[in-house]
Parts: structure tokens; C-alpha cells; sequence
């Protein structure tokens, strides 16, 4: 497996890591499950690849009005869709990632069905590093804030945060425009590493996808949605050489974890570079102690 190969899958893991973080602040630490983000992450990337091929904005630059771009299309998402309860939130983004592949589809200035070309693939492993190295340390901040733990106290009862004090609405609406943000830029990171975009990258089973890797990884884990990333995006690509048989063992190992840790690999917890140490010196016993704290539920840290 040369270095280029191994570049590429990591580069892969950047842009998927973007969409990955911004469904954990939702889904993991909110409590919205969403199964549209590959539509923000489609407005992204179209946003980002119009300014650098039309606009001729420089690169950096443009990643952040994809961002924005898909965030205000969270912000007028949410403003219809946050009061819903239930599942009907979850139904209502689907319908929204689906709409908005079909309008790339059929909007022929934007290329329709064959998508955009020529934009220069400026997506490279450092820059990847950098933005995904940023992107973590944000959502760190944000999670242990007061913004944050209000974030979690609707996740955990929504009544009870209301009751509280707590800006229900507005929080849920915070968390929607930020998972967007990094949805946006993911977008803008992939349309300028293959140097081409079409709607068709940008179905349903992509939403799917991530929203998988938040539950494997762990809801409410920074941590977990890293490793989740790290490992799901790796898995199908180290099973190659099984052809057709890959995506069938990528499912197993898949369910075999789920089953094995309903919590997801990091069960709420985060990984600091102190359980690193303890992990590298007494790797069973480290698990050990981590599997009983995930059994005990709640947030923690190890």
C-alpha cells in the first residue's frame, strides 16, 4: 500500500471528519437526529467550487462561504423544522437533503446531472490536518462551555432544560447552523481534493453514512467521532482485496460493535492524552476500566 493510497484515504477521513463533528454537536450533544447533511454538505461544496471557479476567490476564502452558505440554509431549515418533536425532525431533513440533490440536478447552470468541473484540487493532507486539528478544538471549547452543557441539558430532557431557563429553541437552532458550518466546508474540502462535484455524491446513503459513524463512535464523544471516522472510512479500503465481500464484512464488523457496545466504541467518554499513557502501558486494563464507566452511562472523561 504506497504512501499516495494511504494519503488519499487519510485526506477521505479530513472532509468526512468536517460532516462527522457537525452531526456530533447535534445528534450526540443535542439529541436532533438528522439524515440530511449530505444536502449541507452539497450547498457547501457547490458554493465553494462556484467562488473559486467563477468568482476566482482564493481557496480558504471560499471553504468558508460553502460554510456559511450551508449554514444559512440550516438556519432557514431550522426555523421551520425545530419545533417539531419527535421524529418528524429527522423526517423533515431527509426530505431536505433529497430536495436539495434533486435541485442540483436539475438546475443546468450549475451543471445538472454531470455536476462542475476544473476546480483546482487544492485539497492536500496538510491543509486537511489543519482545518479537521481546528475544527476539533472548536467543538471541544463549545462542548465544555455553558453554551454546551445547555446543549446537553436538552439532550438529556427538554422539558427540564425549558423549565430552567434554558432557550430551547435557540440552542437547538445554535447547534442545526454549526452542524451545517462544518457539513459546508466538508463539502468545500471534497469538491477541491477530486476536482469535480455531482449531485449524485450527495444521496441519502451518505447521510446515512455519517450518522452511523456518530452512533459507532459514540454519541455525545468528540473523541468517538474521530476514531469512528478514522476506522469506518479506513475498514472498507483495508477490505478491498475481498471484492464484493468487503462491504459485506465492513457490515458485520459494524453490527458485532454495536452489539457488543451499544454506547458506540467511546460510549460518551473523551480521550485525553494522560488515558493515551495509560493506554499504552496497560491496554486491557484500560478497556476494562472504560468499558465499566460506559456501563454506568452519562458523559464522562477518561
Amino acid at each position: 500500500m504506497s504512501w499516495y493510497y494511504i494519503e488519499g484515504i487519510l485526506i477521505n477521513c479530513g472532509y468526512v471528519l468536517m460532516v462527522v463533528l457537525g452531526l456530533s454537536l447535534l445528534t450526540g450533544f443535542t439529541g436532533l437526529f438528522s439524515f440530511g447533511h449530505a444536502g449541507f454538505m452539497a450547498i457547501g461544496a457547490y458554493a465553494a467550487a462556484l467562488c473559486t471557479l467563477y468568482l476566482h476567490i482564493p481557496y480558504i476564502p471560499a471553504l468558508i462561504i460553502g460554510g456559511l452558505a450551508a449554514m444559512l440554509a440550516g438556519l432557514f431549515l431550522g426555523s421551520f423544522t425545530l419545533k417539531l418533536k419527535g421524529d418528524y425532525f429527522c423526517i423533515a431533513t431527509l426530505g431536505f437533503g433529497e430536495a436539495v440533490r434533486l435541485i442540483f440536478d436539475n438546475v443546468q447552470a450549475l451543471g445538472g446531472a454531470r455536476g462542475l468541473s476544473g476546480m483546482a484540487m487544492k485539497t492536500t493532507l496538510p491543509v486537511v490536518l489543519t482545518v479537521s486539528a481546528v475544527a476539533v478544538a472548536a467543538l471541544v471549547c463549545l462542548i465544555n462551555s455553558r453554551h454546551g452543557r445547555n446543549m446537553v441539558a436538552i439532550r438529556e430532557d427538554e422539558l427540564a432544560a425549558q423549565v430552567s431557563g434554558i432557550n430551547v429553541f435557540r440552542y437547538k437552532m445554535m447547534a442545526l447552523a454549526i452542524s451545517a458550518l462544518y457539513a459546508g466546508i466538508g463539502g468545500g474540502l471534497l469538491a477541491h481534493y477530486m476536482g469535480y462535484i455531482q449531485p449524485a455524491m450527495f444521496k441519502m446513503v451518505k447521510s446515512t453514512e455519517y450518522t452511523i459513524i456518530v452512533i459507532f463512535g459514540g454519541l455525545g464523544s468528540v473523541t468517538g467521532s474521530v476514531v469512528g471516522t478514522l476506522l469506518l472510512t479506513f475498514l472498507p479500503e483495508l477490505l478491498r482485496e475481498f471484492e464484493n465481500w468487503r462491504l459485506v464484512i465492513y457490515g458485520l464488523a459494524v453490527i458485532i460493535i454495536m452489539i457488543s457496545r451499544p454506547r458506540g466504541l467511546m460510549g460518551g467518554t473523551e480521550l485525553r492524552i494522560a488515558s493515551l499513557i495509560r493506554f499504552f502501558k496497560n491496554p486491557f486494563g484500560f478497556l476494562r476500566k472504560r468499558g465499566a464507566a460506559g456501563e454506568e452511562g452519562g458523559q464522562g472523561h477518561v
